[in-house]
Parts: C-alpha cells; structure tokens; sequence
C-alpha cells in the first residue's frame, strides 16, 4: 500500500494551492525519481505528444526532458479546483545545450485518488524562444524563494 500525500482531496483553495506548490518544489529539483512518487503507480499522462503509463515512463519521460531543458526553472498557479481534481496554469524558463532560451507556458489537468496520489495528468505546453536578458526566472536551482513573486504577480 501507499502513503498518503496530503493534502488529500476534496481540496480547498488553501489545499489545492498547497498542492500545486509542492508539485512546483518537486519538478524544480529535477529529480524524476523524487517526482514519480507524487503519482499513482498506474498514472496516465499526455505531456505535450507524449503519453506516458505508469511511474517507470514517468521517469523515462522527466529524464529525457531535463536532459533537453536545462537550468529549468518552473511556477505552478492553481487556475480552478473541485473535489479530486485541481487545473494550474505554469510558466517555465530553460535552454537548449546550444544555450538558446525558451519560456514555455502551460495548462494541466489534475486527477487525484483518495490518498493525494495524482492518478491523471494532461499537459499542454507552448514555447517561446526568449532572449537570455529577457529570463524573469534568476533564482538558484532548486525550488522557487517563498518571496519569488509568482505568476499573476510577475504579470505573465
């Protein structure tokens, strides 16, 4: 059996927003192991073209990305909530291996089981070509400051 990932559902704003927080954390660590645990065993994912099953192609498909996009830096804002499900709007800076920048803006949907697991995720993604001196992402790798403004507060 699995452990809980609180907070479980049906979410509140508070707890819809704790959550996506957490998953913001975790996919800024880069760490696909530590990120595939946030998801049920049998997790179904569309990321972009991609489908994915499971937490070993969640892995194999995190690794692949953050082997493309480097000094990836990522904000989650919860966009709606209801019951087991959570929607979030997300912007993330990162580089190709020839150093061109993208910021890539982005909508998933959430599905929970009742211990907090997400058992569905579906990602659609866009990237725009940045210019370096245009990043508005600086921080150190690793999570988002709790002072880093987010989303709406950054104006995009």
């Amino acid at each position: 059996m699995e452990r809980q990932r609180p907070p479980l559902p049906p979410f509140t704003a508070e707890t819809a927003a704790q959550k996506a927080r957490a998953a913001e954390d975790a996919w800024n660590t880069r760490d696909p192991e530590r990120v595939s645990l946030a998801y049920t065993v049998d997790s179904a994912w569309r990321n972009r073209d991609r489908f994915a099953v499971g937490r070993t192609e969640i892995v194999e498909l995190l690794t692949e990305k953050w082997a493309r996009e480097l000094d990836y830096r990522l904000i989650k804002e919860v966009w709606a909530y209801e019951g087991n499900h959570i929607a979030v709007r997300f912007v993330y800076e990162s580089h190709d291996s020839s150093g061109r920048w993208f910021r890539s803006f982005g909508n998933e949907n959430w599905e929970f089981d009742e211990d907090g697991l997400m058992r569905r995720r579906l990602a659609a993604i866009n990237d725009i070509p940045i210019h370096e001196a245009d990043r508005l992402f600086h921080w150190p790798l690793g999570p988002r400051p709790v002072d880093h403004p987010g989303l709406t507060e950054l104006g995009i």
